[in-house]
């Protein structure tokens, strides 16, 4: 017999997804922040510090893997395509001790996602419904296709200002805009994305969802 969530349920799924989300990401921060030298001025230890967190952070990639699978039952395409280029990104960094290749990651992740989203526009399918692999209740095909524009264009904002951040902030500057500036513009451009999602049907039900469950690298 199939086991079927109960309303009681939900809120606690919502919070695994957020630690899924965005769980790796601070334990990245966190360990460079251990292993940092207390001078930026020390390149030897930022490097190795960057190395260190970047171990950390493919570990703790895997792991949120492991625990989408395990609690929500599935891991959408999205988890799927940022862990590989998390891998990747993260073993050049750790070969050749060049933060460089974490802080360019984003990047790429962002504009693989745009990329992905603008082909199913010209094709007319919202690609964001199979890349999330969620089906919020009551969202129409408009909604969806919005949406996916919406979010395309939002990656190649957030594409556009790594390159921006990175090029003229430290290392240690750059984390904390990524960690805390990012994330919050994420939130609230989910938020944004409301009014127009339930003008489209979204069901009350699936708002948390939304809130919960946003695109992320």
């Amino acid at each position: 017999m199939t086991e079927q969530t109960t309303p009681a349920q939900r809120p606690r799924a919502s919070w695994i997804n957020l630690v899924v989300d965005f769980g790796p990401l601070l334990v990245f921060f966190l360990t460079y922040r251990h292993f940092a030298p207390p001078s930026g001025a020390n390149s030897i230890g930022v490097v190795l510090a960057v190395t260190k967190g970047t171990i950390a952070f493919m570990i703790a990639t895997v792991a949120a893997l492991v625990i989408s699978r395990w609690r929500l039952g599935h891991v959408s395409p999205m988890l799927w395509l940022s862990t590989v280029l998390i891998l990747g990104f993260g073993m050049l960094t750790v070969l050749l001790g060049d933060p460089f290749w974490v802080q360019v990651k984003p990047t790429a992740i962002y504009l693989l996602f745009a990329g992905i989203l603008f082909a199913g526009l010209a094709r007319g399918k919202p690609m964001l419904r199979y890349l999330l692999q969620s089906a919020f209740e009551g969202l129409d095909e408009q909604g969806w296709l919005k949406l996916s524009r919406n979010w395309a264009v939002f990656f190649l904002f957030l594409a556009a200002l790594n390159e921006v951040l990175r090029q003229v902030l430290s290392f240690d500057g750059w984390l904390q805009a990524k960690l805390w500036g990012f994330t919050t513009l994420s939130f609230l451009f989910t938020f944004s994305q409301l009014p127009m999602v339930l003008r489209h049907g979204l069901g009350d039900k699936s708002r948390d969802e939304v809130l919960t469950n946003p695109p992320h690298e």
